[in-house]
């Protein structure tokens, strides 16, 4: 019989309760601190209770079914998914309630959104096109059941969505197609998450919103009331409930937290409302020079679309990670007492959390300096 490698899941298995596990993870590590973890999550889901406002937490940040049932379990009422194939792999895994927040278009994949409404509660997708209200229904009615469709609102991202001053007629045709019923507004500011003026991002945000709100009223005068207003993110969960426009958050970074979305609030000299919870942990496997030392996490560990990652725990004050290669990661030390020593072990805040959690087959679950238990990524490379 010929070797057989051990499973990505199963690399680091055995160190589940060791103490002193963590650092003794094969790097590089997709990790997360469970109980940064469950504040986070606690302190979303009170945020939305005392604003009145429900909490459908996007899924594409995680990508996780152990994570999606923590959030429902602190009151989540459903999730949302990025792209079908996501959505495929979350309710394969026991999730319910999705809504897909990206249009389904091609004929192969309104064919799986066909299969997938019929195994699937609570399955919701969103249009911003007239022409694929037919498709749409066809789909809903080959599956069986009926399907709930979100009209996609264009508020100044431009990626997605309807332009606002047609949206009710497509409202309307959704309503109208056997199959489909009207379930409510989606709107995505995505273009304002990351300002880091807390008062222009609240401005241009309240204005965005309004146009979301001025669809609304549209269709209640057309006896078509929405259901749902469903929007927003992480950047803006501290400015968009008070405005009374949405009646559910997608946030989903909260989870984690990032570089990116840290500097919305540091950058600023005010404190994030969340914590950080997931880093990439890695070791020094080289260590030849007085200020420089090499890691094992390079390009392929990082998301790199937003710069390289923070060291946070490892390395001296004025040390800095930089990318060094495509397996390999550079730390410059600007004393030398602060560069790492051969194998040292250092823990890395990733700068864009979706992406990065992408790269990893699975999220190694720390308590202190413990292993708990290594959680699956169900959805990763289902960008399909």
């Amino acid at each position: 019989m010929g070797f057989q490698a051990i499973p990505a899941l199963d690399v680091n298995r055995h160190l589940i309760g060791v103490p002193g596990g963590r650092a003794a993870l094969a790097t590089p590590a997709l990790v997360v601190e469970l109980d940064v973890l469950k504040r986070n999550i606690a302190s979303m889901a009170k945020r939305c209770a005392d604003a009145g406002i429900a909490l459908r937490p996007h899924a594409k940040s995680h990508k996780c079914a152990s994570i999606a049932k923590l959030q429902r379990a602190a009151g989540a009422v459903g999730f949302c998914c990025a792209k079908l194939g996501e959505a495929e792999a979350l309710t394969a895994a026991g999730v319910s309630d999705i809504l897909l927040t990206s249009p389904v278009v091609a004929d192969q994949a309104l064919a799986r959104l066909s299969r997938l409404n019929a195994a699937a509660e609570g399955l919701m997708v969103v249009v911003d096109a007239p022409e694929m209200v037919a498709k749409l229904g066809a789909a809903a009615r080959a599956s069986g059941k009926t399907l709930g469709v979100v009209v996609d609102l264009d508020i100044g991202l431009h990626r997605t969505g309807i332009a606002p001053d047609r949206a009710a007629d497509l409202a309307v045709a959704v309503a109208g197609e056997e199959g489909l019923t009207f379930e409510g507004l989606q709107a995505y500011a995505g273009h304002l998450m990351h300002l880091g003026d807390a008062a222009e991002r609240a401005t241009k945000s309240k204005a965005a919103l309004a146009m979301m709100a001025g669809v609304r009223d549209e269709l209640t005068r057309r006896n078509l009331p929405p259901k749902i207003m469903s929007g927003g993110g992480t950047g803006t969960v501290d400015i968009d409930p008070a405005f009374g426009v949405l009646t559910e958050l997608q946030g989903g970074s909260y989870v984690f937290m990032d570089r990116e979305y840290n500097d919305v609030w540091t950058k600023a000299d005010a404190k994030p409302p969340f914590e950080t919870s997931l880093f990439v942990q890695t070791t020094v496997i080289s260590a030849a020079l007085p200020q420089l030392c090499t890691t094992d996490a390079g390009l392929k560990s990082f998301a790199t679309d937003a710069g390289p990652p923070v060291l946070a725990k490892g390395a001296g004050p004025s040390a800095s990670y930089f990318f060094f290669g495509d397996e390999q990661g550079g730390v410059l030390a600007g004393e030398a007492a602060d560069r790492p020593a051969l194998g040292a072990v250092l823990s890395c805040v990733v700068p864009h959390c979706d992406p990065t959690v992408n790269l990893y087959d699975a999220i190694h679950v720390v308590e202190g300096d413990t292993l708990v238990d290594i959680w699956p990524v169900e959805a990763r490379g289902r960008g399909f």
